[in-house]
């Protein structure tokens, strides 16, 4: 009951909170325009040399795929992996991927595109979202290990520490979750043959959507140039909102409200004094820590990029904050323990992305240079769709064979 009453309350204020917050941020903004004008700048430059040139290809390929049945014949293969590990359905798995491979708002676009079909849930929405929030490779190496610490080593070894410290947040979310909570328990077994419930799975997603190959095709684009627009707004204005903090707070380190609110601005704020070549002693893996921790709370601006592509799900921003602070929490513990092995053993595990690392700072990112990438992300991507079948198939085997016969 008082759950409820405290919702009520929360929607009620809701408009007003808004409201306030745009009265306040316009009166930042006259009180000092320069500055302000400088921030705006700084966040549109960002979103159209990294995010805009990164994300379109994927978001258009996540609603293709997702329409053309896809993302849930694949799904047939990923569901026991996500449904025993991760308490969720099998064509989440494309979702997964896609937004370890993208970044977080294609990983959203994609659950958005689950939901429209109603293949998942409200609740399954909001927390397939929270499990595909990741900071894409191309942040994590180029931006973040090349043009800011000038060392693709350290751009890797945060792209592992990433990962992994992401899903083990998911699967800790799905702890709390409970089985009483969770729609999907087990995994479904039926007398036709693995092909054969691809197939229908295919055919029954085909038959949902609907769409020509032309509709398809003009809907995706338009939809993904919509959403990065979204993106884009988010960006210039939380840069905005970091310039004012700044000069608001000045006694409050330069790189808190960067980190906390933006996660491209903060890592750019927490790198900043690093000098080329970084050096890796005791304090530069406290640092290392510090930055994959702000990487995996990724900022509340791209928090609340993911939540407005959910926004007909009606997800929530608490609980899906909370499993960003979790992924935070574990990405600054794995960093002090896997550090320097995986330094040593990155050219082994990690493909290269760039060729041209030493070429690239700041000043040269350009739109051309992130396209250079998308052969080298899609082929991450192969790789880690192969990788979760992998694990579906060892999670179905541990399952089965505790099983009884009959």
């Amino acid at each position: 009951m008082n759950n409820v009453k405290i919702r009520r309350l929360t929607s009620a204020s809701a408009p007003f909170v808004a409201g306030t917050a745009a009265i306040l941020l316009a009166v930042a903004i006259v009180s000092a325009p320069e500055s302000s004008f400088a921030a705006s700048l700084q966040g549109l430059k960002l979103w159209w040399t990294l995010i805009f040139p990164a994300l379109l290809p994927f978001l258009i390929l996540s609603e293709m795929l997702t329409a053309s049945g896809f993302v849930h014949g694949f799904g047939v293969l990923l569901e026991p992996l996500m449904i025993k590990v991760f308490r969720l359905p099998g064509a989440g798995g494309w979702t997964l991927a896609l937004g370890m491979t993208a970044g977080f708002p294609a990983g959203a676009g994609g659950v958005q595109q689950l939901h429209k079909q109603g293949s998942i849930s409200d609740k399954e929405a909001g927390r397939l979202a929270a499990l595909a929030h990741f900071a894409s490779p191309v942040t994590l190496v180029i931006v973040v290990g090349v043009a800011f610490l000038h060392s693709p080593a350290a751009g890797y070894t945060l792209l592992a520490i990433h990962w992994l410290s992401g899903l083990a947040a998911g699967f800790t979310a799905a702890l709390f979750v409970g089985r009483r909570n969770s729609v999907t328990q087990d995994i479904t077994h039926d007398t036709k043959t693995l092909p054969k419930r691809v197939h229908q799975a295919i055919l029954e997603a085909r038959e949902r959507d609907g769409r020509s190959f032309g509709k398809l095709l003009g809907e995706a684009v338009a939809s993904a140039v919509q959403n990065l627009m979204v993106v884009g707004g988010y960006m210039i204005m939380f840069s905005v909102v970091i310039n004012i903090a700044a000069t608001l707070f000045p006694q409050l380190p330069p790189a808190l409200a960067a980190s906390i609110l933006e996660i491209h601005l903060g890592a750019n704020a927490l790198t900043s004094k690093v000098a080329a070549p970084f050096v890796f002693s005791s304090m530069g893996v406290t640092g290392m820590a510090l930055l994959s921790a702000a990487l995996g709370w990724s900022g509340i601006c791209g928090q609340l990029q993911s939540l407005t592509a959910l926004k007909q799900a009606k997800a929530r921003f608490i609980p899906y904050a909370a499993v960003r602070l979790l992924h935070g929490l574990y990405a600054f513990a794995l960093t002090f323990l896997l550090w320097k092995p995986l330094l040593n053993v990155r050219a082994v595990v990690l493909p290269a992305i760039s060729r041209t690392d030493a070429a690239v700072t700041p000043e040269t990112l350009s739109p051309i240079t992130v396209w250079n990438l998308i052969p080298q992300l899609l082929s991450l991507q192969s790789i880690l769709l192969l990788l979760l079948l992998v694990f579906s198939a060892l999670v179905y085997a541990v399952t089965s064979s505790g099983r009884p016969a009959g």
